[in-house]
């Protein structure tokens, strides 16, 4: 990997890992999920509005939109809430271990939609993956509030992977930063709903929550984004993929750092079993099922941190 790539790839995984932290600064700020996504998503769109002007950026075809707005609605809208919504009462780290959890969803969804046959190791890679999000969910020793947070955000995942595999198509035709674009105005859109009481909350939440809202939305919705697209066009792509395995590591320590947060052992080694069978399903779940997948991770990694 060239300087160029590596930079690119080192400040996309910084701002995408400490996504997680800033959700829940921002949430134990006492803005309400609701709010937070939203702030989130006006940071981002007014970023790349700005981006479109300065590169006179096309607008997509008309036949494209409804598959566009029906992936914006489920890989913002529907995914970015009910993850906030999570972090309610999840920690940060344990957030980011269960969203690793994506491709493995992705996996098994490509394998029924896409017809793409699973060997015996990467059918062996899912049923690990998903022992280790049980170990997660329910070995963590929290309480009954946080099991039923983890599953809300194992639902996201399984959002991020209906929204990985069905926008495979797109990218023949749009480049990932314009699908990304694409993807956040229209998917910030339905956010609207949460507008009411928005101006009070920013009035009386403490600027430290604000800013985290605000910039989690600037960097790892938006500029991470095109650092990530800098980063595939300056190495080849099955090696800055590889990177993205450290995602949840970084997630865990940022967290640690930024608010305190020691996850519990449990769930630190449920972590580690599900990267290890989203690691089997990559690398040998067949080499057509490595190809889509891999590649999906990559250009739809864009939006989900």
């Amino acid at each position: 990997m060239n300087v160029k790539a590596l930079l690119a790839v080192t400040v996309t995984l910084l701002f995408w890992s400490s996504a997680f932290a800033g959700i829940r600064q921002a949430l134990d700020g006492g803005y309400s999920p609701g709010h937070v996504v939203l702030i989130r998503f006006l940071s981002a769109s007014a970023v790349f509005a700005v981006y479109a002007l300065i590169t006179r950026m096309k607008l997509p075809e008309l036949r494209d939109l409804p598959r566009i707005l029906m992936l914006s609605l489920v890989g913002v809208t529907l995914y970015h809430t009910t993850l906030t919504y999570g972090e309610l009462s999840v920690p940060a780290g344990i957030t980011s271990l269960i969203i690793a959890s994506a491709p493995t969803f992705t996996a098994l969804i490509a394998a029924i939609y896409l017809k793409d046959r699973l060997s015996a190791k990467g059918w062996l890679g899912i049923v690990i993956g998903f022992l280790g999000i049980a170990l997660i969910s329910f070995g963590s020793g929290h309480s009954h509030s946080f099991t039923i947070g983890a599953l809300i955000i194992l639902f996201s995942a399984l959002c991020s992977a209906v929204f990985f595999v069905l926008q495979k198509p797109l990218f023949a035709k749009y480049s990932p930063i314009d699908l990304t674009i694409y993807f956040t105005w229209l998917g910030t859109l339905p956010m609207l709903v949460f507008s009411p009481g928005l101006f009070t909350q920013l009035v009386h939440a403490p600027s430290a929550a604000t800013w985290s809202a605000i910039y989690i939305g600037v960097f790892p919705a938006a500029i991470a984004n095109v650092a990530w697209a800098i980063a595939l066009s300056a190495a080849r792509t099955s090696i800055v993929s590889t990177a993205l395995y450290i995602n949840p590591v970084l997630a865990v320590f940022i967290a640690w750092i930024w608010l305190g947060e020691v996850p519990h052992p449990f769930a630190l080694v449920g972590g580690a079993i599900t990267i290890t069978g989203v690691v089997i399903v990559n690398l040998w779940g067949t080499a057509k099922q490595r190809v889509r997948i891999t590649s999906t991770n990559q250009d739809s990694k864009l939006l989900h941190k």
